[in-house]
């Protein structure tokens, strides 16, 4: 697993822009910024709607004015998927929605895990990073089920 102090691992993301479907490498995302990335298990679920995206669209302000260039979110679903949710979640210009639709990005940093016992293949854990120029700063991984050290709260006080 992704550790603090360590950098991170190459891989493509994508967005749903205006002009359609477009890659996101992690090496062009983090390069030369300050980001605050958190990840969760999937679009329009209870937590992630109603508690874990909302806590980064309400700091986006007070992220970026302690030196937070971009808010990402990820989840293991599609683009389209990720758009609908950012739009549901009022998130346009605050949280950048991020779809690492097969995992590749989550199972690099060792932060996937398995949920076919529930229907959903394979998702990502719920966790908070801050990443300095594509190294890790601050890492916060929640625990199974729980909301407690990953939240857009959590992540301006560290800073």
């Amino acid at each position: 697993m992704i550790k603090v102090g360590d950098r991170i691992p190459s891989a493509t993301l994508r967005e749903k822009t205006a002009e359609g479907i477009k890659p996101v490498t992690t090496d062009d995302l983090f390069k030369g910024k300050k980001v605050a990335l958190f990840a969760l298990p999937g679009a329009f679920t209870p937590t992630c709607s109603a508690k874990h995206v909302p806590s980064f669209v309400n700091n986006a302000e007070a992220l970026k004015a302690k030196g937070v260039s971009d808010i990402v979110c990820v989840s293991v679903n599609d683009a389209f998927v990720m758009e609908a949710w950012g739009k549901d979640q009022k998130a346009d210009g605050k949280v950048r929605m991020l779809a690492d639709g097969n995992a590749e990005f989550s199972d690099a940093l060792g932060l996937s895990f398995d949920a076919s016992g529930f229907g959903m293949g394979k998702r990502s854990q719920r966790y908070a990073m801050v990443v300095d120029d594509g190294v890790v700063k601050t890492l916060n991984v929640e625990k199974p089920g729980a909301f407690e050290v990953s939240s857009g709260e959590a992540v301006l006080k560290a800073l």
